[in-house]
């Protein structure tokens, strides 16, 4: 027993602890490991930000192809959701005014949502100029978007969106009301419908889902179909995406 204490007095004395110039080493070390990679993982969880607020967008795209699908095989036109007809604009300054065949209402709704989200195309040199305008929830060009799921819905929204308001709808006059362009269902209340009631909520503490919808035009053989964008406004000049059917 005297002899198995003794080893363990003996290994226990063998045992060297730390200095205090080694611990402040080892310290100094972790302290630089950590600054280092802190803005490594920082990168890391807004890319996968990033991704997850394109994958959405992917999916309110292809509800909106199949949205545009059904309507063209049950109304003989494709259009898409808040649109009482294909040739209608859906937000922007032109609000619900029908196009009546117009390309001029096209082109200028095309340009606004391009310098919203583009910047401003040279046709000479085939290049945008500068960057898009609509890359804060905050801008001012919020008030020509609409909410794809409704403001009143439990989608996530910052406060200060300034995006335009849900609740105009006018059964009497419908027109005048961007979001309620004499459908059935206002836009956001189409797209709740096609997702069946669901809704998607963006990554992003400032994000939400909008859209916009630039009028198709023509008759016969020389039919312009609508163009529909989508985009998140935490930054929808970086996250959205175009559906020309």
């Amino acid at each position: 027993m005297k002899h198995i204490l003794n080893r363990v007095i003996k290994s226990v004395k063998s045992v060297n602890g730390s200095s205090l110039a080694e611990f402040a080493t080892t310290t100094a070390l972790m302290a630089t490991l950590a600054a280092t990679a802190a803005p490594k993982l920082s990168e890391m969880a807004e890319g996968s930000k990033q991704e997850k607020t394109m994958n959405e967008i992917d999916k309110i795209m292809q509800q909106g192809q199949q949205f545009y699908q059904d309507t063209a095989d049950l109304e003989g036109r494709g259009r898409f959701p808040g649109q009482g007809r294909f040739d209608m604009a859906v937000g922007g300054d032109h609000g619900a005014r029908s196009g009546e065949n117009d390309p001029m209402l096209r082109n200028l709704e095309f340009n606004s949502i391009e310098e919203d989200l583009f910047g401003i195309y040279d046709d000479s040199s085939q290049t945008w100029n500068g960057e898009g305008t609509y890359n804060d929830f905050e801008d001012l060009d919020a008030a020509d978007w609409l909410s794809v799921f409704g403001l009143s819905s439990e989608a996530s929204k910052p406060l200060n969106h300034g995006l335009h308001a849900d609740d105009e709808a006018d059964e009497e006059n419908a027109s005048k009301c961007s979001n309620c362009q004499g459908t059935v269902y206002s836009g956001h209340e189409e797209w709740l419908n096609a997702f069946g009631d669901e809704t998607l909520s963006s990554p992003y503490q400032d994000g939400h889902y909008v859209y916009r919808v630039v009028p198709g035009y023509g008759s016969g053989n020389t039919v312009y179909p609508p163009v529909l964008y989508v985009a998140d406004i935490e930054n929808p000049a970086n996250f959205n995406a175009v559906l020309m059917p």
